[in-house]
């Protein structure tokens, strides 16, 4: 490789060359020189060079006075992007005009004639958080290539040095948290390849996903034709195990970038050119390559590569591809499963984006647990989950294959999946066809086998008969439900730490699920006699015949609560002195008033009833780890404050949903009439029954709700017991804080009573979560390959600008759209049309408000299609990406029924 040995050129290591670097030295040479450093080490042909260290950068932009520049920085707003363009513009202004310590220059100097005489180099920025597994900062320093001459080198440093400063580099850093005086760059200077074709070659596909998949671009000329954008370039899919070369689509390639003779490069315009650059030898022989640099970092990379004049293939870069989503972990509890699988991702099905903490998933996998043994199934260690449990990205996936590969399973979990998340069902099914997944089970017995004991132990059939000729029986058994739940969440006031612990596991894996299977029946006989009232009186098939009949549902333990506080807000706003104290504070200070006591009568004594029977609530409210309502009430005195702009009567919830009532009362009428339209006695027992089959769908439909509102009643009394379980582990020093408990799992936090330590372990787990936050694309299928299937299934348009959903609520609606990703704090001014991600009973505050709805994620019966339907606000859901296509202020328009959102032509 011709590689030169260049000797640590100063006796403080200012300069090293690059074989001297690795990953150790990260925080010393950057991303960019360790890398490099790594792959040299491994034997792979990488041009030789040198590496200016951070210390260096430190040492001579010392003298320029940055502290002042770093003050200002911390304190500025993230969202003040003139003040931080400001101060960006003056730090570089400082480095650039500072000398270059002689002992630096003449390091630079002698490292760059080892070399060789006046050879062109490349000098590239290294920052000390590029290139990284958790963070892409790839691009925010400059590069500058075909650098000819000592003196042209030291000037193209000192460029790089106060590129750390551009306005996109301290943005981003703003953005992210990143202090501004803990930043410091190195600078790689590297021997040019003079490049016949050079480009960019990824070791895994980076949008379908798929590990076993190389890609490759590549055009004439130096590489950063290909990574500027500035060309399109040819592009290579090759099979990485068999090398054989998948896809072939040529570009224009009409412009090569060329290094300049003295220094410098230069724009070359070339004719349209059909002919691939490469070759399909040179094309196997990159993918081999990435083969050999994936192995050693075990890893895909994104690498670049240059093709010189005699046919020699370099790398002049690699660093790991951060925007792949990380495979399902293995389970080493249990063997591993041979052949591709499928994973569905549960945490979107529920509607949650975000990561779930340790402790969330530590209960998430008892709750599993115990839904597994109902069932028949082992589960030799409940903490560790039933075996289909899996998790990737801090998020919890479940391995569907069994049931892709079943008949049964086939036929049934698309439709539930139907109702919950339209589009996950979409993926699903677009597996069928893959001969991969063919059906091995055709028989129901299985299925029979472990759902018939659910059923015959809660006794179903007996719910059922019972809520058809005894729904207010069935009714009073499901509130001594929820009466024995509370009163087994009840623990002693002296118990122990450990105690509490025990408690918890056992409410978790014990007492939680079988309230679902006695409570479901209910809701589901209710969508039954909908339909069937519907085939009965022949509009069963007329679009959105049946759909008022939906609107405004008694026993909605949801709407219940949102109406409760509505009714709030009616009380504050009949109080001057009360409604004033939130047009005077912000919800924060609101909240710090309420913990003092200090609010006034009204707000203090309703905000506490309100709590006190919904404060275990709150957003993602499926992890244990997220704070409750009763934890911290801002987020509810943020939508009381909402609440109080609206002023006009017609448009108040609780008119809205008596009308609605009504409306429905009045539409169970005229389908009975319809049903018995035929007359004579058969046509009034038609008549009847449609009557009583749709007053019990109003029933029973609402109480959808209540499973999951007695889980998440659960799972807050737990959260409770972990709390002082955490504050006694953070009097002992065991954790920082009680709230670190969260990062723990219960075998964890039983060692941390044992008397060991876990501050180590939760800062690790901390850091983690905080990086997986910014996470924004989160696949709802995954196979163990890599591959997303979304990426792969092709979808069609519905016309320029317009989005395709699901339909969820009928009626349509023109106003202005307000994008919200987390509702904490969040503002929805009276009739904008809510954009969100997902929604859960944490959301619906907003819904009373809203002009109308649209989720990324959801079905038509899925928590926010069944609020919305309720509240008569248009609503679309699972429409792809929409919280990105969509801005804040954007007037669009939403047809529900037609399940579209269309910019307005107004």
């Amino acid at each position: 490789m011709n590689q030169v040995n260049t000797p640590d050129a100063s006796a403080d290591g200012l300069v090293l060359g690059l074989e001297l670097t690795n990953a150790g030295m990260l925080a010393r040479v950057g991303g960019k020189a360790a890398n490099l450093g790594e792959t040299i080490g491994a034997g792979l042909p990488v041009p030789p060079g040198f590496c200016l260290t951070t210390d260096a950068y430190r040492s001579a932009v010392g003298p320029a006075g940055l502290e002042e520049v770093h003050s200002a920085l911390a304190a500025a707003g993230t969202n003040d992007l003139d003040a931080l363009a400001g101060l960006a513009a003056r730090a570089r202004e400082l480095i650039l005009g500072v000398e270059i310590p002689p002992e630096i220059a003449g390091a630079v100097r002698e490292s760059y004639a080892a070399l060789g005489t006046d050879v062109p180099v490349a000098v590239r920025s290294s920052a000390t958080a590029e290139d990284l597994p958790f963070a892409s900062f790839a691009g925010q320093q400059d590069t500058y290539l075909n650098v000819v001459g000592a003196d042209a080198v030291l000037a193209a440093v000192r460029q790089c040095w106060a590129s750390l400063w551009t306005d996109r580099a301290v943005t981003y850093r703003a953005t992210h948290g990143i202090s501004p005086s803990t930043v410091a760059l190195a600078v790689v200077v590297q021997k040019m390849v003079d490049a016949a074709v050079a480009g960019v070659l990824f070791t895994a596909n980076p949008v379908t996903g798929r590990r076993h998949e190389a890609v490759i671009d590549a055009s004439p000329g130096l590489g950063e034709a290909v990574v500027s954008g500035a060309v399109n370039p040819d592009h290579f899919v090759v099979d990485a195990d068999s090398k054989e070369i998948l896809e072939r689509r040529p570009g224009d390639k009409g412009i090569a970038i060329r290094p300049v003779p003295g220094g410098g490069t230069e724009r070359v315009m070339l004719a349209p050119d059909s002919a691939p650059s490469l070759t399909d030898v040179q094309v196997r022989a990159l993918a081999a390559l990435g083969s050999r640099v994936e192995r050693h970092y075990s890893s895909p990379q994104d690498i670049e590569w240059a093709i010189d004049g005699a046919d020699k293939l370099w790398l002049t870069q690699s660093r790991p591809i951060t925007t792949l989503y990380p495979i399902p972990d293995p389970r080493p509890d249990l063997p591993e499963r041979e052949g591709t699988r499928v994973y569905l991702c549960f945490s979107l099905a529920q509607g949650l984006t975000r990561p779930l903490t340790p402790m969330g998933t530590a209960g998430l996998k008892l709750i599993a647990s115990s839904v597994a043994r109902a069932a028949g199934f082992d589960v030799p260690v409940p903490r560790n989950g039933p075996a289909p449990f899996r998790q990737a990205g801090q998020r919890l996936f479940f391995d569907l294959t069994p049931v892709v590969r079943s008949s049964v399973g086939r036929a049934i979990v698309p439709r539930v999946l139907d109702v919950m998340e339209a589009r996950s069902a979409a993926v699903l099914r677009g597996l069928f066809a893959d001969p991969r997944f063919s059906v091995t089970l055709r028989t129901p017995w299985r299925f029979v086998r472990h759902v018939g004991p659910v059923a015959a132990k809660v006794r179903i059939p007996e719910t059922l008969l019972r809520a058809l000729f005894r729904p207010e029986a069935a009714l009073r058994r499901v509130d001594g439900l929820g009466e024995r739940l509370r009163a087994a969440l009840v623990v002693p006031a002296n118990a122990t730490a450990a105690e509490r612990l025990n408690h918890a596991e056992r409410i978790l894996g014990e007492e939680l699920f079988p309230i679902v299977p006695a409570v479901l029946p209910l809701p589901a006989l209710g969508f039954a006699l909908l339909g069937l009232a519907g085939r009965l009186s022949g509009q069963g098939a007329v679009p959105g015949a049946l759909q008022p009949v939906l609107r405004g549902l008694p026993n909605n333990v949801t709407t219940e609560m949102d109406l409760a506080l509505w009714q709030l807000a009616t009380d504050i706003r009949a109080h001057a002195g009360a409604a004033a104290a939130f047009e005077e504070s912000s919800p924060p200070e609101l909240a710090r008033r309420y913990r003092a006591g200090e609010l006034p009568a009204v707000v203090q004594s309703g905000l506490a009833g309100f709590l006190g029977r919904y404060g275990h609530r709150t957003v993602a409210e499926i992890d244990l780890g997220m704070p409750r309502w009763s934890d911290d009430p801002g987020h509810i005195l943020g939508v009381l404050a909402n609440y109080l702009k609206l002023d006009d009567p017609a448009l108040a919830p609780d008119r809205q949903f008596a009308n609605a009532a009504r409306e429905a009362e009045d539409r169970i009428e005229r389908l009975a009439a319809a049903a018995g339209s035929r007359g004579g006695p058969a046509g009034r027992f038609r008549a009847r029954l449609v009557r009583g089959a749709l007053k019990r769908t109003r029933l029973f439909a609402g109480l959808r709700e209540l499973p999951k509102y007695h889980l998440v009643e659960g799972l807050g009394s737990v959260r409770q017991q972990l709390s002082s379980v955490g504050a006694e582990l953070a009097a002992a020093g065991r954790i920082a804080e009680a709230g670190d408990i969260f990062f723990l799992d219960f075998a964890e936090a039983h060692r941390g009573l044992a008397g060991a330590s876990m501050r180590a372990l939760v800062a690790e787990r901390r850091e983690a979560y905080d990086a997986e936050l910014g996470r924004r694309r989160i696949p709802r299928v995954l196979l163990s390959d890599g591959t997303e299937p979304e990426a792969v299934q092709a979808r069609g348009g519905t016309g320029a600008g317009v989005l395709s959903g699901t339909p969820a609520s009928a009626g349509t609606v023109t106003a202005k759209a307000r994008v919200i990703l987390d509702p904490h704090g969040a503002r929805l001014e009276p009739g904008e049309i809510l954009v969100a991600p997902s929604t859960d009973p944490g959301w619906t505050p907003l819904f009373l408000t809203a002009g109308g709805l649209v989720m990324e994620m959801g079905g038509p019966n899925s928590h926010g299609a069944v609020v919305a339907r309720e509240y008569g606000i248009p609503a679309v859901v699972g429409v792809p990406d929409a919280t990105s296509t969509i801005s804040t202020g954007q007037v669009i328009t939403l047809d529900g029924g037609a399940g579209t959102v269309a910019p307005s032509a107004g």
